[in-house]
């Protein structure tokens, strides 16, 4: 059973989670299991049953881009890319970002 605080955790991590998928892709391209390695890294837990919905909805709406890559350890991978127009909207989620972090902070004041 999930506590108050997991429960306020695990909101808040699916409501950065496409953010965050944006900002690692727009330093390099990665397939969907160094994109998962990435967010664990950074203590965002997150399964890939979370994370290919978000994948397909952000290449859905323009933001991202992937090419299939012949792998010498199985099937074929998808590199997921960041496209112009996902550059622009993490642009705009940078700014968000900012501007909600300046209001918490003036709020615990």
């Amino acid at each position: 059973m999930e506590t108050s605080s997991e429960n306020v955790r695990s909101q808040m991590r699916k409501g950065v989670l496409e953010y965050c998928i944006l900002s690692i892709l727009s330093h390099k391209e990665a397939y969907a299991s160094n994109i998962l390695e990435e967010l664990k890294g950074a203590n965002m837990l997150v399964v890939e049953g979370t994370l290919y919905p978000l994948l397909i909805r952000q290449k859905n709406q323009g933001l991202l881009t992937y090419r299939w890559e012949e792998s010498t350890q199985g099937p074929p991978r998808k590199y997921y890319m960041i496209t112009d127009k996902g550059r622009e909207q993490l642009a705009e989620m940078d700014a968000a970002w900012q501007e909600m972090v300046q209001c918490i902070e003036t709020l615990r004041k």
